[in-house]
Parts: structure tokens; sequence; C-alpha cells
């Protein structure tokens, strides 16, 4: 790659013990001093986990050379073992443990991210010097100023905690805390908690005393202040329930907690009301009766498609919505002359629940109650629905409930986000691909292919989202028990209804004379057979001859597992996980004598951790023997064949391989006797030619035979 940035995570190991004077010191610079010991001990190691995009650092560290490690991350500092702090940092490859020991299974390996980025050796001769105490003179000024701050800060939690059960936490919303909010941070209830102002008041404190430190804090002096209970409904909302009575104002602060807190919560939380005349000023608040019910509006602009808190207002449960409708308007500022529409705003989980209010209807028969709220806007007009995405307070709301920003990645390149698009979770399927065939100027929607995110594995779902197979965006972005903001998306050159008649195959094709591959998109009717697969592949490629017979491989971890026959139907093949690989069947196979055989051919090499371990790489294929053929007449095939220089080809060694152990043969040896007639052979029995990997290395995939040919590749759609 050019002009990019990578993380090499290749494994490298280090010593513990450095010596620069090996080898006539040829590992020292010019300048250096060889009249002393270049003897380095390791004194610390800085670690990077992650990637070249970002990821997090930490170090291990021996502060006096013991043999105790200890790992410095952020502010946590921890004993490690040397095993910790030495060889799990040298980087390359981590092997999952087998769940099946009993069985060849090909070891799973993943890349460690986490790996020495820079290590620190100290010269023995120079470690009395630098390992040394540490006195308060030898710390900057400003590090100074710094740790005293942290110990103060400290030592202020830990009496804080020490004495936390002598304390409660209220946190009192005002209106000003509800004009902040609604519309901003919240569209639903009233207020956020965790974003007004709190107070932390020893439990044995008066109310009333409270109440001063209230009238400190907020400039309202006590008699213009009243406070009202909070309480969780049953539909889930948080409403201002009750006003506290003189009896409650009488108790402690913990009493009051204790009191009137059901569910025992670590805070009390109150809505302050206060009446503000025109110059602002308190004045004093109207009696509360029985026939009061307190509400609180919200109004929409439908234009702006904006909502936001205008105030709250007694009224009388006798009385009816037509009554306030002069004060709203001013609320608003609105004209007395426009006509208002009134919606309850009742819930929002799991549905939004708002309904619409009939001004002529008593308070009492709208069921309405104490801290209840009423969103109101101007009346929608006719052609309101033809001028405004959400031309009332409901359409609003349940947009709000459901609107997601999702970002749409090519699903030719995974990691990048490509576009972002806001939708509504309820949007149908149609709807969604609408929206990115605008986004993307796609004439015909359904040419739109979108495929889900698996949010654990960070990568794009095997199996593409089919036509209308789901009902809704929030279906598309839901993967078990959670849910992304990611979908990829794909332009196809037919409509997608029609694609999914046919069956998409990526073969490769391995030409027989040729040291080229290219592989190639089939698109083929689902009820065609491996047959009508290899008649298509024959039109595309370049044939040894005219008459050449071509085969269908299933190709997996480098070994042939299957060849289809040709009235296989294609409908259930499945080459997400596997290579399908077409090639001439050469004439030697045509032809088999009563006693040759036809073998199986695998690279192999040894696993660096295990020797007893197999490791297959390349392309693996196959050949036919002889019954009374030597091994070393086999080699000069097999040479030939792969057209390896002599020297290279030396070193190689052959064995017959089942389940995995490998049985080494000498050049004189008949291999024939180890093989089975059958055509085809078990693929688990094989010939192994075992030398180095000289392949470049590519990244860990579900299918490793993917894109990883050894000989060039051409790619054709």
């Amino acid at each position: 790659m050019r002009d990019t940035m990578v993380k090499i995570n290749d494994r490298y190991e280090f010593p513990l013990q450095l010596d620069l004077d090996r080898d006539n010191g040829k590992y020292l610079s010019p300048d250096a001093d060889r009249n002393v010991r270049n003897l380095y001990t390791l004194h610390s190691v800085l670690v990077h986990s992650g990637g070249v995009h970002g990821g997090h650092y930490y170090a291990f560290i021996r502060p006096t050379l013991s043999d105790q490690w200890f790992k410095f991350d952020d502010e946590r500092v921890t004993k490690e073992d040397a095993k910790k702090a030495l060889e799990e940092q040298y980087g390359g490859e981590e092997e999952l443990p087998q769940t099946n020991p009993g069985l060849n299974n090909t070891p799973f390996k993943f890349t460690k991210y986490s790996n020495a980025y820079m290590l620190v050796y100290i010269r023995e001769s120079d470690k009395d010097k630098i390992i040394c105490n540490v006195d308060e003179k030898d710390i900057a000024e400003h590090l100074r100023i710094r740790l005293e701050k942290d110990r103060e800060e400290k030592e202020r939690r830990k009496k804080e905690k020490a004495e936390a059960h002598l304390y409660t936490i209220i946190k009192v919303a005002r209106d000003d805390d509800l004009k902040a909010q609604i519309g901003k941070d919240i569209y639903f209830d009233l207020v956020d908690h965790d974003k007004v102002p709190s107070f932390r008041i020893q439990k044995q404190m008066t109310f009333t005393q409270f109440k001063e430190e209230v009238a400190k804090e907020f400039g309202i002096p006590t008699q213009f202040q009243r406070f009202w209970l909070w309480a969780k409904r049953q539909n889930h909302t948080y409403r201002p329930n009750r006003p506290l009575s003189p009896q409650d104002e009488a108790h402690t602060v913990g009493q009051l907690k204790e009191q009137v807190n059901k569910a025992h919560n670590a805070e009390l939380k109150l809505f302050l009301e206060v009446e503000l005349g025109l110059d602002l000023k308190p004045l004093p608040l109207p009696e509360k009766t029985r026939e009061d019910i307190f509400l609180f509006f919200k109004l929409y602009d439908p234009e702006k498609e904006e909502l936001r808190y205008v105030g709250r207002l007694f009224v009388k449960a006798s009385g009816r919505p037509l009554d306030i409708l002069p004060k709203l308007r001013m609320l608003a500022g609105f004209s007395q002359d426009d006509d208002i529409e009134l919606y309850e705003e009742i819930k929002f989980e799991p549905n939004v629940m708002c309904e619409y209010i009939d001004n002529r209807l008593l308070f009492r028969s709208c069921q309405l109650e104490d801290g209840d709220i009423i969103c109101f806007q101007k009346s929608p007009k006719p052609d309101s629905a033809d001028r405004y995405r959400f031309p009332d307070v409901p359409s609003f709301l349940v947009y709000i409930r459901n609107r997601q920003v999702v970002h749409f990645r090519s699903l030719e390149k995974p990691k990048e986000d490509d576009f972002c698009l806001e939708m509504s979770k309820i949007f149908t399927y149609d709807e969604v691909v609408e929206k990115v065939a605008q986004k993307l100027g796609v004439d015909d929607p359904s040419k739109i292919r979108l495929t889900s995110h698996n949010c654990y594995s960070q990568q794009p779902k095997p199996q593409p989202i089919k036509y209308r197979g789901v009902e809704r965006l929030l279906d598309m972005l839901i993967h078990y028990n959670q849910t992304s903001d990611i979908l990829y998306y794909e332009v196809l050159d037919i409509p997608l209804p029609e694609l999914q008649a046919l069956k998409t195959l990526k073969v490769t094709y391995h030409h027989a004379t040729k040291d080229e591959v290219s592989v190639h998109s089939i698109r083929l009717p689902k009820n065609s057979t491996v047959g009508d697969v290899l008649n298509d592949i024959k039109s595309k490629v370049e044939l040894s001859h005219p008459n050449a017979e071509l085969r269908l491989l299933e190709v997996f971890y480098h070994k042939i597992y299957k060849v289809f026959a040709p009235s296989e139907k294609i409908e259930n093949i499945n080459d997400q996980y596997w290579t399908l690989r077409a090639e001439e069947v050469p004439e030697e196979e045509k032809n088999l004598g009563p006693f040759d055989r036809l073998i199986h051919v695998y690279h192999f090499t040894k696993d660096t951790q295990n020797q007893t371990q197999v490791q297959n790489f390349g392309e693996p294929f196959f050949m036919v023997i002889r019954e009374d053929e030597s091994l070393s007449s086999i080699k000069e095939r097999i040479q030939k064949k792969l057209k390896v220089p002599d020297e290279d080809f030396s070193k190689w060694k052959f064995a017959y391989i089942s389940l995995g152990r490998p049985d080494y043969f000498e050049d004189s040896d008949i291999v024939a006797t180890k093989f089975q007639r059958n055509m085809y052979g078990a693929w688990e029995q094989y010939l192994g030619l075992e030398h180095p990997d000289t392949a470049p290395r590519k990244a860990h995939t579900v299918n490793q035979n993917r894109h990883s040919f050894e000989r060039p590749v051409k790619i054709y759609n």
C-alpha cells in the first residue's frame, strides 16, 4: 500500500538483557563510549493497544529493576508477572484453544493488536545513578502543585464518602430548566433531572432551613416558594404529583425523604413553583384547592418543526379548555383570532400516545390531573399535510420518538461511512431504499440492496436483506439484543426482485496452461445446475483446447472438500465461506488405469509454536499416481507442474498425512500403497508438500482462500 499509514503487529521478541558489545560492538554507533560495558537491562515496556486510527497506551515498568513488574494504565497501577509484561507483548498471532482436541481442527488464529511500542533499557553501569530515591525537591513545582491538589481532592472525596450517610441530595427543577431543556435536550416529559441544580443537604436540616438555602441560591424569598413532589406514573412518565403540605415542611430533610421516597432513591426530586409579575419580581402564590389542576404547556410550530415550553396554569376541573384559550394565545404570542388545537401528551414508551382534546369538554371529563402536559398549536389548515412534514403534534412526537441517524457504507468499503441520513425507525422498507436511492441519484430504488450490520464482529452480515424482507427500518438495525446505526448498500445493475430469482456465484478460474487466475460472478436462474455454471464459464475464459472439460471444486482453508457433480442444483451452493474453483480436468485424470490413484496434494508447514501441528497454505490440487510409482518420480512431476527452482525444491519434504499426522516418505517409497483407490479420495488423507510459506501474509478473514492467490488475479463482474 502506498501513502497509507499502517500499524505492524508482527511478532517481535525482545530480551530482558541487551548486550551491545557482542560481535565486536557492531551494534554501537561510531561515537559510542567503548570504554564502558554496554550491557543494558530492560526497565520498561510501553504498549499500544489498537490500530493506526486509535487506541490506548499503557506501560509495564520495573521501577527498581527487581523481578516485580507494575502495569501503569492511566491512574491505575497494578502488579504484573514477567510473562504478562514481556511475552504477551511480543505481538504476532494468538491461537484459540482447540474445542475438540481429538479432531484435526484447523486452529483459529487472530492478530494481537496489543503489543510493545517502545522499550526502555538502562545501562548496568549507570543504573545506580538512574534508579535512585526521589525527594520532593526533585519534583518540578507544577507537578508538586498538581499532586497536592490531587491529594486534597482525594481527601475531600474520602471525607464526603465517609459522611454520605449524613447527607441527602435534593434536585430542584424550575421553569427555567424546563424552558432550557424542552425542544433541545428532551421532547417528552418535562425535565432531565441530571441537568437541574442540586443541593447536598444534611439530613438533620429542617425543610424550612433548606428553603433558606434555596432563597440564597435563586433569590426567591421563602414565602414565595412552593415545592411539588415528582412521581413516576404507571405509564413510566415522571410528573409533579402534589405540593408539599405544611406538615411535610415541618419535617427534617431526612424525614421528608424517607416519608415520600417510596423507591428509596438516593435523591429527593422537587419542582419549585414561583409566580412572577410583569416586573419579574415574585408574587404571592395562589391557593391550591382540590378543584384546581396544575397543567404544563408546550407549543408546537409545524413550520419550524419546533416544540418548546411556554408555561403552566392552574385550571378548574369544572372549566373547559375554551376558557383558557386566550391565555394560551398570549403565552404563544398568537393573535386572539387564531384557532388553537390542544393535545394531551400521555406517554412515549413503548409508543407515543398523544390524544386530541375537545375544547368543549370539561377538564374533569378529559381526565386531566396535576402534572399533566398539554401540547398546543395553531389549527392546521387544509394544505398543511402538503406544506409540512409533520403538520400536527402527534405526528411530530412520533417522528421524534423514532428518528434515527443511519450511517450508510458501501459494501465494497465496509469500514468507511459514505453518507448519513436521518430517518424514522418506523420507515417501511420501500421508504428506506427510496431515501438511499435519492441520495445516490439512482432512478430505480429497487436497484438498491441493503445489508445489516453485525454488532459483534463489526462487519456486514453474510446475507443481504431480501427485497421487502423486513417491514421497518428498526428491523434492519436490530442484531439480537443490540441496535446498530449502520447499514451497507449496493447499487445493482438489475432490480433486486429480478436478482433474487437468480443465483450469483463467485467462481475463480485457474487457467490450465497460463500462470493466471480470474474471478467471475456467475448469475443464473436458481434452478440451474453446476453444468450450467461451467458452460457459462467456458464462454468467458480461454481454454487450453476447444473440447476441454471443466469441473467445479469447493476449497476451504487450502483443502479441496468437494467436487460438484454437473447435475447438482446451484440453489444451495454457498460461496460466502469457501471458494468455488473452476479448472480444466487434465487428460490423465480422464484415462485412469485400473490401479491408478487420484490423490489430494496440499502444501503445509509446521506451526512454529507447536511442531506437531500442521498448517496448510497455498493452492491444493489433484494428482494421478501410478501403482508402482516411487516418490522420486512423483517429485519430478510436481516440480514441473509447480515450476519450482531446483535450489528451493531440494529443501522440500514429502509426507503422507492422515488426520493431521505426517508420515514422511523416502525417495524410493512407493506412494500409492498409502492411498485408497476411490475417486478424488478423502480430503483428510493427502500427499503433503512441506516447505516454507513465502506468500505475502494477509489479514485473517472468515474464508482465508478468498482473494488469496499467489498467481496474478483478474476480476470480472
